[in-house]
């Protein structure tokens, strides 16, 4: 009796413990049903679907008329998914063939089991329809977007260009990468355990968004101009390099910005032979096979000398000393100096480019001549707490803010460092440098009456139709200098033209104001030059301000003998075009 008894308590025991486990697994098997339902239906779904990603369309780069500077190509993508492989040595064969690639590199990737392989990215689609027309299983062909830029050279250190993912790496392409990078779509497939896709079976696809337009300041017909006169005068005189900017002195929009030599934006890799030849001396040829040593070049051939280098602008910085003292009160156009060729300060005997001296010269027909000893007397009269107070009001210890990375920043003597010496030399612009983009922006500030402006090219985002959806804004900061020192520069700058060492920039019946320059590069013993001439039209209301540079010239290198004439030339052909009008010829043109 007890042992039966025993046997039930067991039995119960048993049967309970089922229960209690049956139970369990009712009430896990509800609990995923109902509340983890969701997270394994995704689980299911992604052991049976594909994904493949469609990339979206980059937008288009254009200018301010609408050319298109930056645009898209098809291509294509091959890839292979080996489960779905019937026939690998035909797959093989044809991809080998077709691509133009070893047959032993696509049979590692053909027999490599995963979910899909990709054999060539960027392939033609002409290439890619042949492929697709051979029906072979286990073998994608995706369409894809590849940039393709159809002026090739043109405005390329500002464009920039994008990697093989379609991203931005220079340039502008990389500043506005929010707005032309799109969003990409997907293509889902459903397949069966063994990766086979299904028939019957209808594919879902997310569509991509394509990247937006960006409109630019730049001009394709002004920029194409500038490039050849940067061209010939680079080819002419033998210079390493020429740099010219084009500018709205007004609202800072940036009509053409040219550094050659240029490179191919649809070949960014490849170092041209212009490059390679103009730095043949700091660069031997054989640097070209290390590939450290290439990408060095490569970072070189891809730099904007106006925004990236810094030089001594030499004279055209006389603009703004003559600014400050015109503002401070330190000068006045009838003021006479006196000189003989040579100005002694301390210890130290500072030249005039005039050998012989100008002798004696009112501030006017100083600014004309170019005289440093004229500007050195002034620019020791204004001191130095007020020139670097002057230095800071210009804007020309902050950067500009153009809308292109790596801009460079001014290098300045430290203000407790700055002695009679480095006072007077920084007077006419040796001794510190800044970059072009921050010359050109600090004399659009000292001849618009006094405004600040941002200099950039991006204008604002635009549809199809070339409506603006979304205009861009930069700020401005009045109260440079007062207008009536800014309209006290624009005659003296006109008198330069039409009088003084910018002669070579004069245009019968137009009213240009400017400056030539002519700096020597550090180290002073390689005897290497930068010539430049700025200058603006027309002279009375400027709507363009023009720049050049020119970086270590051969022969002849004064700024007014070979660079006043470029801006002259770009001048005479572009304001036409932009609907400046010749005025009357004036009577002492007429005479001589």
């Amino acid at each position: 009796m007890k042992n039966k008894t025993y046997n039930k308590k067991k039995v119960l025991v048993v049967f309970l413990a089922a229960v209690t486990v049956i139970l369990g697994l009712i009430g896990r098997l509800c609990y995923l049903m109902i509340f983890d339902a969701e997270y394994y239906q995704k689980k299911a779904e992604a052991l049976h679907e594909r994904e493949r990603e469609i990339k979206a369309a980059r937008g288009e780069i254009v200018d301010r008329n609408g050319t298109v500077l930056a645009t898209n190509r098809t291509v294509c993508t091959i890839s292979v998914i080996h489960s779905q492989i019937k026939d690998q040595e035909r797959v093989i064969e044809v991809l080998a063939e077709e691509l133009e690639l070893e047959p032993k590199v696509v049979r590692k990737r053909v027999e490599k089991v995963s979910s899909m392989e990709r054999i060539k990215t960027n392939i033609p689609k002409e290439i890619g329809d042949k492929i697709r027309e051979y029906d072979l299983a286990g073998v994608k062909v995706d369409e894809d977007f590849k940039r393709y830029y159809p002026y090739e050279t043109l405005a390329s250190k500002v464009l920039g260009f994008t990697g093989g993912d379609n991203q931005g790496i220079i340039g502008l392409e990389v500043k506005y990468e929010k707005y032309l990078k799109g969003q990409n779509g997907m293509i889902l497939t459903t397949t069966d355990a063994r990766g086979i896709e299904l028939d019957g079976i209808a594919e879902d696809r997310i569509e991509p968004v394509p990247g937006n337009t960006l409109q630019l300041s730049i001009d394709y017909n002004i920029q194409k101009y500038a490039e050849q006169a940067a061209q010939k005068v680079m080819e002419e005189k033998q210079a390493d390099g020429v740099s010219i900017l084009l500018m709205n002195p007004q609202n800072g929009e940036i009509l053409a910005m040219v550094n050659v030599p240029e490179f191919n934006l649809n070949d960014p890799f490849t170092l041209t032979e212009e490059f390679l030849a103009a730095n043949a001396e700091k660069q031997p040829a054989a640097d070209t096979k290390d590939p450290e040593k290439k990408q060095e070049l490569l970072n070189q051939m891809w730099r904007n000398r106006c925004i990236n280098d810094t030089y001594e602008p030499g004279s055209t910085f006389k603009i703004i000393t003559s600014s400050a003292c015109l503002e401070a009160g330190v000068v006045k156009l009838d003021d006479t100096f006196q000189c003989p060729g040579y100005r002694m300060v301390e210890d130290r005997k500072i030249r005039c480019h005039k050998v012989g001296g100008h002798g004696t010269e009112t501030f006017v027909q100083g600014v004309q001549n170019s005289c440093n000893p004229v500007f050195i007397d002034i620019g020791l009269r204004l001191g130095v707490d007020k020139f670097c107070e002057y230095f800071k009001q210009f804007g020309l210890l902050d950067l500009t803010g153009v809308d292109l990375p790596g801009e460079a920043g001014t290098i300045m003597h430290k203000k407790e460092n700055i002695g009679a010496v480095e006072l007077a030399t920084m007077s006419f612009g040796q001794s510190f440098q800044i970059t072009p983009v921050q010359m050109a922006t600090t004399v659009s500030s000292l001849i618009n009456g006094g405004v600040r402006v941002t200099p950039h090219f991006g204008m604002g985002i635009v549809d199809r139709e070339g409506e603006k959806l979304e205009p861009f804004s930069y700020p401005e900061r009045k109260g440079v200098v007062s207008k009536e020192t800014s309209a006290t520069m624009r005659t003296i700058l006109e008198s330069v033209v039409a009088e003084g060492s910018g002669k070579n920039a004069y245009i019968e019946g137009y009213r240009i104001g400017g400056k030539t320059a002519t700096s020597q590069t550090l180290p002073r013993s390689a005897n290497k030059y930068i010539s430049s001439f700025i200058g603006f039209a027309p002279a009375d209301n400027p709507q363009i301000l023009g720049m050049a540079v020119i970086h270590d010239p051969q022969g002849i290198y004064y700024g007014g003998t070979i660079a006043a004439p470029v801006i002259r030339d770009i001048f005479d052909n572009i304001l036409p075009y932009m609907g400046i009008e010749r005025g009357p010829v004036s009577e002492t043109k007429e005479e001589e």
